[in-house]
């Protein structure tokens, strides 16, 4: 184990990047995005980098109101479209740690192209996908990542079609970094966060946290909640990523872990050599 004294940050100090003058904020009592916006501060104040070199950029959907609350550079673009904001950004101010916050629906479901073209040409973003399982903000509508059975407002007797396993699915187009924790995992989920600042490549990170209105989760309170995540998560960093797709059966477990870490050289990186060549030759 390891001996290091790991310093959190203060409440003053979290709350210094909070914009406290628009509390309370818009999100449902239990959901666990607040979690992961504090998380998100407390890695950005551990991560050494200036904060005004820190940016988020979120597309439509709850997760997507994180620049409302956080006191960075943020911007708030069209569904869907939050990495290509993000990868000009990233390529035109490479000294920017540039993260997206999205939801399912806004990430996958409706920018799902921008996603998986974003991680073939392995743009140096990160990307914290918080997974509720549904369109929470807009009534409680399936999306790519509802699991099939679940009760949803379009589907009321049953999802009936297939959803994307997360993990599997970005590591398989070739993502140098993958993880998966809950809002049970709030010490993980600062870790990872950190761990994403220096990968020089595409970083995913998916934090489950179901909607507790729209989702088979119905109004369930935050204590019942957090246990539901205790009872049902395995932790197993090398997990077949086969067998981690979420299921609507509560009897099901929830596999989260760091499931891939290596070294790929980003877009941003290759491009900037490219550019030095050919400015320095004189070919351009």
């Amino acid at each position: 184990m390891s001996s290091e004294v790991v310093i959190r940050p203060s409440i003053d100090e979290i709350k210094s990047l909070m914009r406290v003058e628009r509390l309370p904020h818009i999100w449902c009592p239990s959901c666990g995005i607040g979690i992961v916006a504090k998380a998100y501060v407390e890695a950005v104040l551990r991560s050494g980098k200036p904060v005004d070199k820190h940016v988020l950029v979120s597309g439509i959907g709850c997760s997507s109101r994180m620049p409302g609350y956080i006191k960075l550079d943020g911007y708030h673009v069209i569904h869907g479209r939050a990495i290509p904001f993000a990868v000009g950004m990233k390529t035109v101010k490479p000294e920017l740690e540039v993260t997206v916050f999205a939801g399912d629906g806004d990430l996958i479901t409706i920018g799902g192209n921008h996603f998986i073209h974003a991680i073939r040409r392995n743009d140096d973003v990160n990307v914290i996908m918080i997974n509720n399982y549904t369109y929470g903000m807009t009534g409680g509508q399936y999306g790519g990542t509802t699991p099939p059975g679940s009760r949803t407002l379009t589907s009321p007797y049953g999802h009936i079609e297939g959803s994307f396993n997360m993990p599997l699915f970005v590591a398989s187009l070739g993502a140098p970094f993958v993880a998966r924790w809950t809002a049970l995992h709030y010490r993980q989920i600062v870790d990872t966060i950190l761990e994403m600042f220096k990968v020089d490549g595409f970083a995913f990170l998916e934090v489950v946290t179901p909607c507790i209105i729209y989702t088979d989760m119905n109004r369930m309170d935050a204590v019942s909640f957090m246990k539901m995540f205790r009872d049902r998560v395995v932790i197993d960093h090398n997990a077949d990523l086969r067998d981690v797709a979420l299921s609507v059966d509560p009897d099901s477990k929830i596999v989260v872990g760091k499931f891939v870490s290596r070294e790929s050289e980003s877009f941003q990186t290759k491009y900037r050599r490219l550019m030095e060549k050919v400015m320095g030759d004189g070919s351009g």
